[in-house]
């Protein structure tokens, strides 16, 4: 899969808020189907489905141990997700580094100028 496809993916997975508390909950460790639907307001089948949708995105690795289902987060994707964001954070780093300086600009020129008198 292309990197962009990844991402898209990616970010589809993360759109959801139900998803991104599973992915909460599986930052804190290995745990069961059972015990990540715990907290929802759903059916497990419908817990299900998200998974599967985080699963494609690469997010998390099912596993299969007896009757026990284990899941876990990959951070993979993230890792993607976090350099493309890094351009944009550098962009805005930059933008505001230079509003700063503008601002430092404008009040030399206030302070050279002194105090407006008020009408």
């Amino acid at each position: 899969m292309a990197a962009a496809d990844r991402l898209s993916e990616t970010f589809a997975a993360l759109a959801d808020p139900t998803r991104r508390a599973i992915l909460a909950r599986l930052a804190l460790g290995e745990t069961s189907v059972t015990d990540l639907a715990e907290p929802f307001d759903m059916s497990l089948p419908a817990v299900s489905k998200h998974l599967k949708v985080l699963e494609r995105a690469g997010l998390i690795v099912r596993g299969r141990e007896a009757q026990w289902r284990p899941c876990r987060l990959d951070p993979s994707p993230l890792k993607e997700v976090d350099g493309w964001v890094e351009h944009y954070r550098q962009f805005w780093e930059k933008s505001f580094d230079r509003l700063d300086e503008y601002l430092r600009v404008l009040q030399t020129k206030e302070k050279k100028r002194g105090p407006r008198k008020s009408k």
